[in-house]
């Protein structure tokens, strides 16, 4: 571009004669802000002189008049202009690129989890790169799996996807099975007693006198027990078992026989059968010595338990361990922590010492719950029904002591090891199997809210006293709690529902969906309000699905499918980024699936007011840009395990577990009807007779 003959070469004479270079930097700047900057201006030597003495820009962001004559002449005459005389030659030197400057960037969001080590949402770092290395606590196999496994599991199965297939690290999930414990054994035993007696129909003057003899050490065990919930489950107890004996006493009073008296005998038995479970129990518990007894129960469980979690739609570990098959691995490892000092034996159990954990340096006892140290309840609820006796407990140095090895009494399963025979206590089971798994330190733990002390607590302490640092874990995760209707859900208080029960109701993906919609490490309330929330949740992103699948069966032809932008398709697209966006910031904000959903719940409400305004205009609506939304969503339900079958847009009409995909069996014959519509159309609007 030629100069204007217009401009005209200042006079720089002036501005030259300036002794002081900042000060003549400064008057050059104030000369220069009075004259046009074109690009291409035919340079003078005048032009050349004012510059010959800068080797550089000036810094000073005020006086980006000079800085930008400066690279003007530098970018035309090349780099050494400013420093060489060219004369009038000037304006005839060679072309370069200007200098380029990258566009300004925020930082991105990062990834952050809720730690229970510190009680807040810390940047997640894994140790090795990309890798993750990540143990759950499994379930104790001894009845069957409800929702507040469910809970859990979902929870943790979606954190781990989210991980795995969003955030793109590559994730090594360990569980366990804790297929030995003192609620298995006690379980068991009394199973096997229970079938033992009924398979010999006691007579129902026997019966009654056994029920009888069973209440009174009951009666003791109600009057004793403060906990409001538990006594009112017995209290219940009590009353069933009392309702049900009463038609029974009556028949014996009567001196009925027959058949008159097994219907209300087998009422009672059943009625009667925790009750007389427990008394059994008590009087000939230590004459099972079959070990085989004590392994039938947790399998058959165990199984139930991976039914349930593949119905849930739940990844299977990469790696299962149970308790049984690490004895070994856990009798060194108790054996390390003894020779580390933290341990010692007792009458043939070990002990860890936790008054002198707590005090040797680099160590702490308590990490998650510290406030808990010390409860004696929750200590001995970490121990188990079978190991709180008053002479286990005196065998102790401090009450905050707990089993590492468990010495073994009749009636319970037993392996060989250096301290006699025994089994091992529950807490050292995690820390043996994830330690010869995953080593010195993990990236994350997971587990139950409930888990936290003593059992998580215990974990790390002796963990840590093994390897010998303050490190096991470096993320602590624990899901939040579940309530029924807003009570409290407990299996040993008998008020829970089973995930079979829960399957019959509703879906595996509409239980997923409550579980989204609420945050992973809070309390979630298992009612009919939630589930109707999830139920509308589905239905209205279905309605979207289905709507887009009709527009796209429209046929059109290869350039028919790009349409022309307006305002409108810019606007949902601006629309669409911003909402993906959010989308992402909650999932780096402790995995918010809760506010993800909303999001994609707003997004899906401007796509239908998007194509309700086309439809009123009478104009079809863009459906490349309908399909890009429809498939982004499909995708993130997938990573969610919402979607479970391979699906390339919204849910599969054929529903979970059929062999046949009823949408790509009816397509054929729904395309063959969409044709004829817009051939009925198309005629139509011919004539000008219809307007569809």
């Amino acid at each position: 571009m030629a100069g204007s003959s217009a401009e005209q070469a200042p006079d720089y004479r002036s501005i030259l004669s300036i002794s002081d270079e900042a000060a003549r930097v400064r008057a050059l700047n104030e000369h220069l802000s009075t004259r046009s900057y074109v690009r291409g201006y035919c340079l003078s030597q005048a032009d050349l002189d004012a510059f010959r003495q800068l080797s550089a820009p000036p810094a000073d962001a005020q006086l980006f008049h000079v800085a930008r004559w400066f690279r003007h002449i530098q970018a035309i005459l090349g780099p050494h202009a400013t420093g060489q005389p060219c004369g009038l030659q000037a304006s005839k030197g060679r072309r370069a690129q200007p200098q380029w400057s990258p566009p300004a960037r925020s930082e991105p969001c990062q990834l952050r989890l809720y730690n229970s080590l510190t009680r807040r949402k810390d940047v997640f770092v894994p140790q090795d790169g990309k890798r993750v290395t990540w143990y759950c606590c499994g379930p104790t196999v001894y009845d069957a799996s409800h929702m507040g496994h469910a809970r859990s599991y979902i929870s943790f199965d979606i954190l781990r996807r989210v991980l795995r297939d969003y955030f793109k690290f590559d994730v090594f999930y360990c569980m366990n099975i804790t297929d030995v414990d003192d609620k298995i054994i006690k379980r068991a035993r009394q199973n096997h007693l229970f079938e033992r007696y009924r398979q010999k129909p006691p007579q129902a003057a026997q019966l009654l006198e056994d029920v009888r003899a069973a209440l009174k050490p009951f009666s003791v065990k109600l009057n004793e027990t403060t906990d409001p919930d538990k006594k009112q489950m017995l209290e219940r107890l009590e009353r069933a078992v009392a309702l049900a004996a009463a038609p029974l006493e009556e028949a014996v009073g009567r001196s009925l026989a027959g058949e008159e008296l097994d219907g209300p005998t087998q009422v009672l038995l059943e009625e009667a059968k925790d009750l007389l479970s427990d008394w059994l129990d008590s009087t000939h518990g230590s004459e099972v010595t079959d070990n085989s007894i004590f392994s039938k129960l947790p399998k058959f469980w165990e199984e139930e338990f991976h039914r349930d979690m593949e119905a849930l739609n739940v990844l299977p570990p990469d790696v299962l361990t149970r308790v049984s098959e690490y004895v070994p691995e856990i009798v060194d490892f108790v054996q390390k922590i003894v020779d580390n000092g933290y341990g010692y034996v007792s009458n043939g159990s070990v002990y860890f010492d936790t008054v002198k954990f707590a005090s040797s340096e680099g160590h702490c006892y308590g990490k998650l719950v510290p406030e808990a140290v010390g409860d004696q309840k929750a200590l001995q609820e970490g121990e188990g029904d079978l190991s709180v006796s008053a002479e286990r407990l005196s065998e102790k140095r401090s009450p905050s002591d707990f089993a590492l090895w468990k010495a073994s009494k009749p009636g319970e399963p037993s392996w060989p090891c250096p301290w006699g025979k025994g089994r091992p206590g529950w807490h050292i089971e995690c820390s043996a199997m994830a330690g010869t798994l995953l080593g010195a330190s993990m990236d994350i733990h997971g587990g139950g809210f409930d888990l936290r002390f003593p059992h998580h607590d215990n974990e790390l302490a002796q963990s840590e006293a093994y390897f010998e640092n303050d490190c096991w874990v470096r993320y602590f995760l624990h899901t939040g709690h579940l309530t029924i209707a807003g009570c409290k859900m407990s299996k040993s208080l008998k008020n829970f529902i089973t995930i079979k029960d829960a399957l019959k109701k509703h879906s595996a993906r509409q239980l997923r969906l409550a579980f989204l919609m609420h945050a992973w490490k809070d309390t979630l309330d298992y009612s009919a309000n939630t589930m109707e929330s999830a139920l509308q949740y589905e239905r209205f992103l279905n309605e979207f699905f289905l709507n887009v699948k009709d527009l796209l069966r429209a046929p059109v032809d290869v350039a028919g499918q790009f349409e022309k932008w307006e305002d409108a398709e810019t606007e949902l697209n601006e629309s669409f980024y911003d909402r993906k966006c959010a989308v992402h910031q909650a999932l780096c904000d402790n995995v918010d699936t809760r506010t993800a959903l909303e999001e994609m719940r707003a997004l899906v409400s401007q796509c239908n007011l998007y194509m309700a305004a086309h439809k009123a205009a009478r104009r079809r609506p863009n459906r490349g840009l309908l399909e890009s939304v429809a498939r982004y969503l499909t995708h993130m339900l997938k990573i969610f395990g919402a979607i479970e079958e391979e699906s390339s847009l919204g849910f599969p009409v054929g529903g979970p577990g059929t062999s046949l995909n009823l949408e790509s069996t009816v397509m054929p014959y729904l395309q063959v009807l969409s044709e004829f519509r817009e051939g009925v159309r198309r005629i139509a609007r011919e004539h000008k007779e219809v307007t569809w």
